[in-house]
């Protein structure tokens, strides 16, 4: 070899790209940078999807609320007009009825008849279980209406009648 007296290289390529040291401070920012980031992150996941359940809940109850409530036909009307309405106070009570038992911490807002149509409003106020919204409390309202409508509780008289061979 004419020029060098050694065959080692003058700087040696590093392994891992850098020093203990160095590897240690990028430890210490992702231990910082992640809990920083992802728990807000969890903490608004939590707080929406508990959101999304109460207000589904609270729409469910509205209106089997109403449908309870476009029940109650008035009897008085069907019978003296063959007109087939809703009582309005039968209505309502079984809209507080249905929703007390369906969600006992919902308020009925108003129980609207009109006729053979019920609508049924109601809110609930919530607090969440995370202070990460800038409230601590939602309300949530929720509306729903029902038909009264002529119909049979027996199968349809399309079906063949039943025939006995006796």
């Amino acid at each position: 070899m004419i020029g060098h007296a050694d065959s080692t290289p003058v700087a040696a390529p590093r392994r891992g790209g850098g020093s203990g040291a160095e590897r240690g401070q990028v430890l210490a920012f992702f231990a910082v940078l992640l809990p920083i980031t992802l728990l807000p992150l969890a903490a608004y996941a939590v707080d929406a999807a508990f959101i999304s359940t109460r207000t589904a809940g609270l729409q469910q109850a509205t209106a089997q609320a109403a449908e309870a409530a476009a029940q109650r036909t008035n009897i008085g009307a069907l019978r003296s007009r063959s007109a087939l309405t809703i009582d309005a106070t039968l209505a309502r009570a079984a809209a507080i009825q249905a929703m007390s038992e369906l969600e006992p911490s919902a308020s009925l807002k108003s129980v609207v008849v009109m006729g053979a149509m019920v609508t049924v409003t109601a809110s609930e106020t919530i607090t969440l279980p995370f202070n990460f919204l800038p409230v601590q409390a939602i309300r949530l309202d929720a509306r729903a209406s029902a038909r009264l409508v002529a119909g049979y509780d027996n199968p349809s008289s399309r079906l063949p009648l039943p025939t006995s061979n006796f």
